[in-house]
This record gives C-alpha cells, structure tokens and sequence, in this order.
C-alpha cells in the first residue's frame, strides 16, 4: 500500500533467485492507458533487472480492468508461463460502477491464481481520481508495476 511512509517501487531482490528461467505473462489494460504504459513498463523494468529477458515477458492487451480476469485465464492456462501479473487502473467515478469493477477484478484474479496454482498478481491502482493514479504509476509514490513484478518474484522464489 503506498502511504507517505511506503513507496511502491522500494524493494530488495538481493535474496531472490535469478529469474532468467521464468517466463511472465502481463495483462495489460487498455482503459486509463497513460496510467497502464506507465505500470507495464515499471514491471517490465523490475523484471528485467531480476535477470527475466525480454523473450520470456509475454504481454497481452484487454480492453478494461474488467477483462483481466479473462486475459489472466488466458495466461495462466499456458503451461510455459510461470506467474501472471494483471496492470489495469480504475478511477472512482459519480456512479456505482467503480465498486462492481474492482471487485469483480479482484475476485476475479484471485480464482484465477487458485484455479492454475500460479502466482497471479493483483497490479491494479483503484484510486479516486487522475492524480492519486499518477502518484502510483511512477509519481511520487513510486510505480504499482514495480510492486507487482516483484511480488510475482517473491511469489515463484516461494514455490521453489
């Protein structure tokens, strides 16, 4: 949780096994897509620097945080692919919609990881407007994609 004490991209791998073995599967929504890039390439980033090449990170598009559970299912189905991280960003609105949205996307990727027995990550900002997004997605609290590319690591280094 990024607060004023925590920043989303603090993090030590030094302890974590090389990841150049493994292969990532990213779903990646397309909704709020300045603030999706901006989580994919935070992941991106993480995962490159714990020893995964570019070959073995396999992204999918989807058209909104609420298609990730399926483009998760997608991934996790593939038996070459090791964990899956979904990015997706949710604004609060003037409706209700938020509310159904995210949980159906949490739920959603929860049964997913339980359904494969993989890691498959959570990476979605659910904040209440444009700003609080950006702080997460490499403002000042730092990137939620870094956050989730390392907790895939830490999740596979856990199976091992």
């Amino acid at each position: 949780m990024a607060t004023s004490l925590k920043n989303l991209s603090d993090h030590d791998l030094s302890s974590v096994k090389d990841m150049s073995g493994y292969k990532f599967g990213i779903v990646v929504s397309e909704w709020n897509e300045e603030v999706t890039e901006s989580l994919y390439a935070g992941a991106v980033q993480t995962l490159l620097e714990s020893g995964a090449t570019r070959e073995n990170i396999i992204r999918i598009n989807v058209p909104g945080s609420f298609e990730l559970t399926l483009g998760a299912q997608w991934m996790a189905k593939r038996e070459e692919i090791d964990a899956v991280i979904c990015l997706g960003c949710v604004i609060q609105g003037e409706t209700k919609h938020f509310d159904f949205i995210c949980q159906a996307c949490a739920q959603g990727i929860t049964d997913v990881g339980l359904k494969y027995d993989k890691p498959v990550i959570f990476g979605v900002l659910t904040t209440d407007n444009q700003k609080q997004a950006n702080e997460r997605a490499g403002g000042k609290h730092g990137n939620k994609g870094d956050e989730a590319a390392v907790t895939a690591i830490k999740m596979l280094a856990i199976k091992q």
